[in-house]
């Protein structure tokens, strides 16, 4: 043999075993304690092994709630700014489509003045709907709830995916369903609760300064009478839709302006809420999740607890200093969807752009986690809007097991026709064929593995192509070889003019169907895509398979036969 195919066989005989290697654990199915230095095994999709599927939806009248509270903060901000002396008044929710709040401005001379200041920085945004002496009434415009209405299902998709790839799943179908929906399928995930909590999250960083003058034994009487009046937080429940309840009902108790927010406490044994301490703080945020610039997870070094670390941007540390400045003594809580986790004095005014999140006492394996938890969701980011589980199911192989079973008998039982057929008719060279196909799929299943692909029916589709392709191109090279034997030409130069012959035709075919492949993986999404890359995998396994390890195998299979024979 010369020194050449010498070199070609060394190359390919790394691949095999590299590649055989890589697909043990997917072909014995490994687990993670298995003692095998591999451990990574082809993900799954849904439709093959089940997992977690959820339908959330969307209350854009909170939404547009919550954004005119946000808006007259900042305009407050604005006002300051300026000069003009104003405060916040109360908000106006009897029409929950059409909220609005009011600013009072304490110059009833600046009252224009406010009004051009506002209009200039929120232009479009808020709109003036009516002023009743020194307070003017804001709520959103309609072309600001047209923009949230189109963007909230587009940025909730981009923030629960975010979060999807730290949490480490692979191929998540995440899609929209209507104008109020979105449809979460997440293959092979075990940990629910921990899923549920990462992706529903809405990441509600809020600072809000504490009012501690209040009578709090009136305040804790009138919440335990609205817990004989129905008004109680129960497990499953949406957090913040009791704190809606319980703020509506104790609105004449509370000081204008203020509202109720807890701090749950858990046991440790039990992980259920043991307590809950109420705060009467600030309805309206002195500071808030769109001012952070970092969040990440740190150890207090004196107590060995961890602790999540805040990173202010610029204007956001300003405001911190400035609001820490103008409430020495007073405490500051920091509420992370609607949970007080921190409420510490103020004792002077904190430059630096720098907050913390303490999470209390307790095990230091799950504080790290609820550490981790928190920095993740605040770190990919905010969803736009709060997300109701309205539907929720762990699911098994949405083919189920009994079709898997039959589609894997039927792909052996077509698989084992093909092969037959190709014994039969091409003889010894069908033996090279079988071996080049048999080599292809490895190829392509250890391909898969290497990019921590997820395979999907779909995908299984675009291997079954990969192999009829390669079928193709074998015939296509073995078609070539007999006409050259035809022709009366030697059987080496019959096997070389038909591999230099066939290869054209071959690239040719594989690239018209390269490029439909890239199409699909650039505009399609979920399982168009599986499909996509297993298509685009295959085709170049097949032209090396097909083309250059059949080569090699007639160079070695003309040399033993010293050319006196060829079976084709």
């Amino acid at each position: 043999m010369r020194s050449s195919w010498w070199y070609r066989f060394s190359f390919f005989l790394v691949l095999l075993v590299v590649s055989g290697l890589s697909v043990v654990p997917t072909v014995f199915n490994h687990n993670e304690e298995t003692k095998y230095p591999i451990k990574s095994k082809i993900n799954l999709g849904l439709d093959l092994q089940g997992g977690l599927y959820m339908i959330m939806g969307i209350d854009f009248k909170k939404v547009f709630k919550d954004e005119i509270l946000a808006y007259m903060r900042k305009a407050e901000f604005v006002l300051q700014d300026q000069g003009i002396g104003s405060s916040l008044g109360e908000g106006d929710y009897s029409n929950p489509e059409d909220p609005f709040y009011s600013i009072k401005i304490n110059n009833p001379a600046d009252i224009q003045n406010a009004k051009d200041r506002i209009r200039e920085y929120f232009p479009s945004i808020i709109r003036l709907t009516k002023e009743n002496g020194n307070e003017l009434f804001y709520g959103i415009s309609n072309m600001t709830k047209t923009q949230i209405e189109d963007q909230s299902v587009g940025k909730s998709i981009e923030v629960i995916r975010n979060r999807i790839d730290e949490f480490g799943v692979t191929e998540p179908e995440i899609v929209s369903q209507g104008k109020d929906r979105i449809v979460v399928a997440l293959p092979g995930v075990k940990n629910i609760e921990r899923a549920k909590s990462l992706i529903g999250k809405t990441a509600k960083l809020e600072f809000k300064i504490v009012n501690d003058e209040v009578n709090f034994p009136e305040i804790t009487s009138k919440i335990e009478a609205a817990k004989k009046e129905g008004i109680d937080f129960k497990k499953g429940e949406l957090f913040s839709a009791y704190l809606t309840k319980l703020n509506a009902y104790m609105k004449d108790t509370l000081p204008k302006g203020y509202q109720i927010a807890f701090e749950k406490r858990v046991s440790k044994k039990t992980n259920e809420i043991t307590q809950m301490i109420p705060y009467v703080v600030e309805e309206v945020p002195q500071l808030t999740g769109d001012d952070l610039q970092d969040a990440g997870v740190q150890i207090d070094q004196q107590k060995n607890q961890p602790y999540v670390n805040l990173v202010f941007k610029s204007q956001g540390a300003k405001r911190f200093e400035d609001v820490t400045g103008k409430n020495l003594g007073k405490r500051m809580a920091v509420i992370l969807d609607g949970n007080v986790y921190t409420a510490p004095n103020i004792q002077s005014r904190i430059a630096g752009g720098r907050a913390q999140i303490t999470l209390g006492v307790g095990n230091f394996n799950k504080m790290m986690k609820e550490a981790r938890d928190i920095a993740l969701v605040l770190r990919a980011g905010a969803l736009p809007v709060e997300l109701e589980f309205q539907e929720q199911r762990t699911v098994g192989p949405s083919l189920g097991e009994d079709s898997i079973v039959k589609a894997r008998f039927a792909g052996i039982v077509g698989a084992f026709v093909v092969f037959l057929f190709i014994l039969f008719y091409y003889r010894i060279s069908g033996m090279i064929a079988l071996v080049s196909l048999t080599v292809n799929v490895i190829f392509v299943l250890a391909c898969l593995v290497g990019l921590e692909a997820t395979l999907t029916l779909p995908g299984i589709a675009g291997i079954a192509l990969t192999i009829g392709m390669a079928v193709d191109a074998n015939i296509i090279i073995y078609e070539r070889i007999r006409e050259e034997v035809k022709k009366g030409i030697s059987n080496y130069k019959a096997v070389e003019g038909g591999f230099s012959q066939a290869f054209w035709t071959i690239i040719d075919a594989n690239i018209t169907t390269a490029l439909a492949g890239i199409a699909l993986l650039n505009f399609g999404t979920g399982p168009i895509r599986g499909f996509a890359v297993t298509l685009l995998i295959g085709i170049f396994v097949t032209v090396y398979t097909s083309y250059f390890l059949g080569n090699l195998m007639f160079e070695f299979y003309m040399n033993k036969v010293e050319g006196q024979e060829l079976s084709i």
